[in-house]
């Protein structure tokens, strides 16, 4: 039977424990790698089943973590495992909680994004790939101390129709169905960042219209699939004809 409206409906990974935890642990040694985290800096979690999910532990060199080091926690808050998890398990847990269609939470200190975060600032609409993050603006959450429920708090405000949010003198957060999809974008959004660094030192960009960008969120809801709208563009078949 379909779940009833009143039922969350989830989207979970069907692999094991220690396969789904050492892809965690190879996402935060990309974020790393790519310059997108510095040493144990950032954390990731990831939605195990209903009620549990996977997070990095704290304090651990990426280099250093093994899949047996990511412990397991439930939405009451309690761990299991040989490693106690991230200070910042309540922004993880409750992202989870309250998305059903988010499997992942990622949290990295990246160089331009965490830039803009110290200025407690935006991004703004300065170019349409703001719209990769799933509104018009990438908000920047209020400040608050590390690892409490008040930076929580913000962080569910700041994401609120969004994918992905600043945070005020710490870093960023990105949310996303898969690993692959919520480091996608927060490769996206370094890059919007940084762009948006070097266009201030030039001056102040021109930003696009409400009308606009209203257009590109809805263009990106079909970008990358069959459904998104080209009239003039027509599929001739799965194979060329020509051959090789």
């Amino acid at each position: 039977m379909p779940p009833s409206a009143s039922q969350p409906s989830f989207n979970l990974p069907t692999r094991s424990r220690l396969d789904l935890a050492a892809e965690v642990v190879e996402t935060c040694r990309k974020m790393n790698a790519m310059g997108l985290n510095q040493g144990p800096s950032g954390n990731v979690s990831m939605r195990l089943d209903e009620r549990h999910f996977l997070i990095t532990p704290s304090g651990l060199a990426y280099d250093a973590m093994r899949p047996e080091d990511v412990p397991v926690m439930d939405m009451a808050g309690q761990w299991f495992g040989r490693r106690r998890p991230s200070t910042e398990w309540r922004f993880h847990r409750d992202v989870l909680k309250s998305r059903v269609e988010t499997n992942v939470v990622l949290h990295t200190h990246s160089m331009f994004s965490t830039t803009l975060a110290c200025l407690r600032r935006g991004i703004p609409p300065f170019h349409y790939m703001i719209a990769v993050a799933g509104g018009d603006t990438i908000r920047c959450a209020s400040y608050a101390t590390f690892g409490t429920q008040a930076l929580s708090d913000n962080v569910l405000k700041a994401l609120e129709g969004r994918k992905a949010c600043l945070l005020a003198n710490h870093g960023l957060i990105c949310v996303g169905v898969s690993l692959e999809k919520a480091l996608g974008l927060a490769v996206e959004v370094e890059t919007l960042a940084g762009m948006y660094c070097r266009a201030r030192q030039h001056g102040i960009p021109r930003l696009l219209d409400h009308r606009e960008m209203t257009r590109i969120i809805e263009l990106f809801r079909t970008y990358g699939t069959p459904e998104f709208p080209d009239a003039e563009l027509k599929q001739a078949g799965d194979e060329w004809p020509g051959g090789r």
